[in-house]
C-alpha cells in the first residue's frame, strides 16, 4: 500500500505569534523493517567538520549546481546507499516533488509523487536501509542533507531532502548524511518540479 509520511513541524510566524503545529508529508512506501541494531542518538552540540576523507557529490539542476559533502565515516550505511544510487545514475532526470518554505526541499522519487523508491534490479524489490543516526550529524542549519522515510524508521530508500533552515525536531528520527558546501543559494531557489539533470561523484574519498 502506498502511503505518505506525516511530520509534525513547529512553525513560528514571528515572535508575537504563538507557535502552531502543522503536518507536512514526506512521501515514501511503507517498507518492511530493516536491521534492528540501530545507532543510539544522544544529546550533543558537536558538529562534524569537513574532511578530505569525505567524497563530494555534484548535482547539476535546472537552477544551478549544488555540491554536497557526504559524511561517509559518520553515516557509512546511509552514505553507501546514496553514493551507489549516484554512481548508477539513478537521480539523473528526477524532479524535486516537494517544497516547504523555510523547511525543506525533497526529491529522489522516480515516480515524482512522494511514493517511490529504488527498485533493485538484482532482486526486483525496493531496497531500503535501516535508520542510521548519530549525535554528530544534526539538522542544525540550512543545507543539511538527510533521507526521507515513511513511519517505519527502516524504510528510507532513495528519497532525500535539503533543509532550508534549522530543524532540530527531526534529530534522531531522520538520517543526516551530508551537507551542502557550495550552491546553498541554488538549494534555496529549488521548487516543486525542478529537476536534477545529472548527479555524480566529483571526488572520491581518500583511502
Amino acid at each position: 500500500m502506498m502511503q505518505r509520511r506525516e511530520l509534525l513541524v513547529p512553525v513560528f510566524a514571528n515572535w508575537l505569534v504563538i507557535p502552531a503545529i502543522v503536518a507536512l508529508l514526506f512521501g515514501q512506501f511503507i517498507s518492511p523493517a530493516g536491521a534492528s541494531n540501530l545507532l543510539s542518538f544522544g544529546k550533543s552540540t558537536k558538529r562534524v567538520e569537513m574532511t578530505a576523507k569525505n567524497p563530494t557529490v555534484e548535482m547539476d539542476t535546472n537552477k544551478g549546481v549544488i555540491r554536497i559533502e557526504i559524511f561517509q565515516e559518520e553515516a557509512p550505511r546511509t552514505s553507501k546507499n546514496f553514493l551507489d544510487l549516484v554512481e548508477r545514475g539513478f537521480y539523473n532526470g528526477i524532479v524535486f516533488h516537494r517544497y516547504e518554505p523555510g523547511f525543506c526541499v525533497q526529491g529522489g522519487d522516480p515516480r515524482g509523487n512522494g511514493t517511490g523508491g529504488f527498485i533493485d534490479p538484482a532482486t526486483g524489490r525496493e531496497r531500503t536501509i535501516p535508520l542510521e543516526v548519530t549525535p554528530k550529524l544534526r539538522h542544525s542549519e540550512a543545507g543539511m542533507v538527510a533521507m526521507a522515510r515513511s513511519n517505519d524508521p527502516n524504510s528510507a530508500s532513495s528519497q532525500f531532502y535539503f533543509t532550508l533552515g534549522p530543524a532540530s525536531f527531526l534529530d534522531g528520527q531522520y538520517a543526516v548524511f551530508g551537507k551542502v558546501i557550495d550552491g546553498l543559494n541554488v538549494v534555496k531557489e529549488l521548487r516543486k518540479g525542478d529537476k536534477m539533470n545529472k548527479v555524480f561523484v566529483l571526488s572520491e574519498a581518500h583511502k
